[in-house]
């Protein structure tokens, strides 16, 4: 059998980014079936089947071994409930959001996702942004202002959304572990909460989950299911796929729940909204064109630097490695 080729590896991961972001696109026609089961419940229900589903890839694929490290790392395992209760507070805000009539704003909310995570590593990180990003930055706080002015009030919910999963990304990224392995991690942390909620539930008579047919029971069950599925696909298309390509991947979900917001739910478009998600997406197409452009330049770096290194000789070799040592130490 044949090796995949880099190509085909490429076509693979765009499909398997391209499920998994479509998949989250269309939760907004997930979570209404849930009804009349409250947000609170069926957020519980997310994290408890969650935790099983990841039991079950983890079985499956036989990758227990992180565990026992990450329990002797006092700190890492205090990111891990950082990074469960936020996104446990980014699930619950979109589950209510999404249920209350609000898909178009929840679009909104992962739409300048990407504005909060480059504002969040300037403040955090103490990053340097291009100017192009600046203006990127500049734009969408300005979009903000527009839709406040249209909604009457600040767009919280998609300030809440952003907010949260910015945060949650930066969280992620200093624990460092996979996608599976993280999504265990946090569920575990909330596995035990969650499922003292669905027993006191159920011993009041207000479960959902008993009361309502299995069927529905069934929906509920499936909650961990269609978490896990595009986590893993996520992970699959990472590997797979440069981040260029993935940065924009990502934004077919916010267009999603964009048009099922209008289309399928015909949720109100006024047009100071319309300008305010026109300003949005302005920053994002300028976030898009700066990636795009300061990922060539630097492949072309890359391939300059390759060439001067298999055209030096040995001799040249060394001491530009001794110069460039010597350059890092005094930088």
């Amino acid at each position: 059998m044949q090796p995949d080729t880099p190509r085909s590896e490429a076509r693979t991961g765009f499909l398997y980014g391209t499920a998994a972001y479509a998949i989250w696109g269309l939760f907004p026609l997930y979570w209404p079936l849930l009804r009349p089961t409250g947000p609170v419940e069926i957020l519980a229900h997310r994290m408890v089947w969650s935790l099983v589903t990841v039991a079950v890839a983890l079985t499956v694929t036989r990758r227990w071994a992180w565990i026992r490290p990450l329990l002797r790392q006092p700190r890492r395992l205090a990111l891990v409930a950082t990074g469960a209760t936020l996104i446990s507070a980014n699930w619950g805000l979109y589950i209510w959001a999404v249920n209350s009539g609000h898909v178009v704003e929840t679009s909104l909310g992962y739409f300048i996702n990407p504005l909060v995570v480059i504002a969040l590593g300037v403040l955090v990180m103490r990053e340097r942004l291009r100017p192009v990003q600046w203006a990127a930055v500049g734009i969408g706080t300005a979009s903000v202002v527009v839709l406040a002015i249209g909604y009457g009030k600040p767009p919280w919910i998609a300030l809440g959304l952003a907010a949260s999963f910015g945060t949650y990304s930066l969280v992620k990224k200093k624990v460092a572990l996979g996608g599976l392995e993280s999504m265990a991690a946090e569920t575990a942390v909330q596995f035990l909460p969650a499922l003292g909620y669905l027993v006191f539930l159920g011993a009041q008579g207000r479960s959902g989950f008993l009361s309502a047919g299995a069927g529905h029971a069934a929906l509920l069950a499936v909650s961990g299911l269609i978490t896990a599925v595009p986590l893993i696909a996520f992970g699959a298309a990472a590997v797979r796929l440069p981040l260029s390509v993935m940065g924009m991947l990502q934004y077919l979900a916010p267009v999603f729940q964009f048009a099922l917001g209008l289309l399928v739910f015909h949720e109100a478009m006024p047009a100071e909204r319309w300008a305010g998600f026109a300003l949005v997406w302005l920053a994002l197409a300028l976030l898009t064109w700066d990636g795009l452009r300061a990922g060539r330049a630097a492949r072309a770096e890359l391939d300059a630097a390759r060439t001067k290194a298999a055209t030096a000789g040995p001799a040249d070799s060394t001491d530009g490695q001794k110069r460039n040592a010597e350059s890092e130490i005094r930088s």
